[in-house]
């Protein structure tokens, strides 16, 4: 099973299609999980969430009754806690509800400090077992995440640029069959590459011997 999720983000940083694409995964068996605000996105879109987590501080008492007469599955948290909302939202779906991926919206915009609390997440324990099953999507990017191994990006038309990099120290991290490649480097602290390109209806070849590694598709505003 796979499963969809939206998270607080702003809205404005969302794709044009997200209803669409999230309906459409549902029709096809999909999870759908939202985190805080996210819940209350998710039934103003028309959509009701099979699971919805986190502390609801962002919603008045009003919403979140609305919340909780729309959704069986609803989790609550204490706002002093280990775990952030979307913490919470990856436990529930990789070792609750074991789903085979998990993608992302409303990640990204907004408070920096709250992108940066889903990034990291990826690698702390015990995430960072699931690292390789998660994407964030906005309206610009397509974030993914690589252990060690070698790995395949496949070509994406539908965006012209990739900044390919690490999160942690890695090793033996190379590049091959982009605009620009790299040969196998050793590094001690994350490092991104950006502003790379595709080669006309060519994948391209990453890896790394040891460490986790970022791969951002991406494309101008429009």
């Amino acid at each position: 099973m796979k499963a969809i999720a939206l998270l607080g983000g702003p809205q404005e940083e969302w794709p044009q299609e997200i209803a669409a694409d999230i309906k459409k995964a549902r029709k096809e068996g999909a999870l759908i999980m939202a985190s805080d605000r996210g819940s209350l996105f998710l039934l103003q879109l028309g959509i009701v969430p099979d699971v919805a987590l986190g502390d609801y501080d962002s919603l008045s008492f009003e919403e979140r009754e609305k919340v909780e007469k729309k959704v069986q599955d609803m989790r609550y948290s204490n706002p002093i806690k280990d775990f952030t909302d979307s913490e919470m939202l990856f436990y529930a779906a990789f070792v609750d509800y074991q789903v085979e991926n998990l993608t992302i919206y409303g990640a990204t915009g907004g408070r920096l400090d709250h992108f940066l609390v889903n990034l990291y997440a990826v690698l702390k324990p015990p995430f960072n077992r699931f690292a390789e099953k998660i994407k964030f999507i906005d309206k610009q990017n397509l974030i993914r995440f690589f252990k060690e191994g070698k790995h395949i990006i496949a070509y994406n038309a539908a965006y012209k640029y990739l900044g390919i990099g690490t999160l942690t120290p890695v090793q033996n991290f190379y590049i091959k069959n982009a605009r620009y490649d790299l040969a196998k480097t050793d590094l001690s602290a994350p490092t991104m590459y950006s502003s790379n390109e595709y080669l006309e209806g060519q994948n391209i070849e990453i890896g790394c011997r040891a460490g986790t590694l970022i791969v951002i598709n991406s494309r101008d505003k429009k």
